[in-house]
């Protein structure tokens, strides 16, 4: 009941992580039948397309053979090489043939699950070896659902060979009259129109069955909303601790912010709601800096450091709104609101002189 009850939670889609984790193990959505079809298309067509070559280089293989049979020394050692020349020269005209399939075979893989190469899929588990589970697994929806597939197929082949070999009924009595090569050329005619129909049946029951494969492989790749909230924290940290580290480097941020303010040569204010600190340095600045601002609490804080630090503050109400919207802290303040700046400033230094 506790399996059931976790499989149905598993409504959420797997992370690319899950996914990526799975496909290090060797999960891939493969399906075993579109390259099995694959190869067998691979190699009806090859051997249709150049069955012409491979039968004169066959008949000229043997023929030249058997022509010098009697010129051979009957021993073990010319018996031994005469057999190792043919299988190499056989080998020699069947080699392009595996090799087109070859290529055939590994181009199917290759799209169907892309470049990957996993270790842990051909490590041996021994966990296979226990008996009470095999015998478990001996009957499970899966292997049904393969039954019940392999079964439908079989059908269905044996009704397009009966349908294939029934249109030619009529062709079969006049063969009587026929030579063998026209024979063997009629066989291999209709051999081949049934191979085609057969693997073009195969390849549509293929796609359906990569289409399946890749949605069960999705499902058993499902997560529960838990596991994708574990996955969040394992890889990109708990918010909670996210949340509060932010919250202290804002605290540090705001508290180095302040202590800044006493560095400042005027506080510029909305009056009460708004409070920009600025900092010029003729020699090294090219523009006077913010070096802190706030609204409502943060503005009254640097109002009170400004106070404690006798740093004059100036009440100028469309200067300090175009100063907290338009200048961030640690930048110089934007050209159209140097002329304004400049006439605080002016103002400032006036006032340090009277004072002085």
């Amino acid at each position: 009941m506790a399996e059931e009850s976790s499989s149905q939670d598993k409504t959420e889609e797997p992370t690319p992580r899950r996914i990526s984790d799975a496909r290090q193990e060797g999960q891939v959505a493969k399906s075993q039948e579109l390259s099995s079809v694959a190869i067998i298309a691979a190699g009806v067509v090859t051997i249709f397309v150049f069955s012409s070559m491979f039968y004169n280089k066959v008949h000229s293989m043997f023929t030249g053979h058997f022509q010098n049979l009697g010129q051979i020394d009957i021993s073990s050692e010319s018996v031994y090489y005469t057999f190792q020349t043919w299988g190499f020269e056989y080998a020699k005209i069947v080699a392009p043939f595996f090799l087109l399939v070859s290529i055939v075979a590994f181009g199917i893989s290759f799209l169907q699950v892309g470049p990957l190469f996993s270790s842990k899929a051909v490590e041996p588990k021994f966990d296979k070896l226990n008996i009470a589970k095999g015998a478990k697994n001996l009957v499970n929806a899966k292997k049904l659902f393969d039954l019940f597939r392999d079964s439908i197929k079989i059908v269905l082949i044996g009704i397009v060979a009966y349908v294939t070999l029934d249109a030619e009924m009529d062709n079969y009595i006049p063969l009587m009259d026929q030579s063998l090569g026209q024979v063997l050329t009629y066989g291999g005619t209709v051999a081949f129109k049934l191979a085609i129909r057969c693997v073009a049946l195969l390849l549509i029951l293929a796609i359906l069955d990569y289409a399946y494969q890749k949605y069960n492989y999705k499902k058993s790749l499902r997560m529960t909303k838990q596991e994708v909230k574990d996955e969040n924290k394992q890889y990109e940290g708990d918010p909670q601790v996210k949340s509060k580290i932010k919250r202290i480097q804002r605290e540090q941020s705001k508290k180095r912010m302040l202590n800044d303010v006493q560095t400042a040569d005027v506080v510029v204010t909305n009056p009460t709601h708004i409070a920009v600190a600025l900092k010029y340095d003729t020699e090294k600045m090219n523009a006077p800096v913010v070096v802190a601002k706030g609204q409502r609490l943060i503005a009254e804080k640097i109002k009170e450091v400004a106070k404690k630090f006798k740093v004059p503050v100036v009440e100028n109400k469309p200067l300090a709104q175009a100063l907290f919207k338009y200048a961030e802290v640690g930048m110089e303040i934007p050209e159209n609101l140097y002329k304004a700046v400049a006439e605080v400033l002016a103002y400032v230094y006036r006032l340090k002189k009277k004072v002085k």
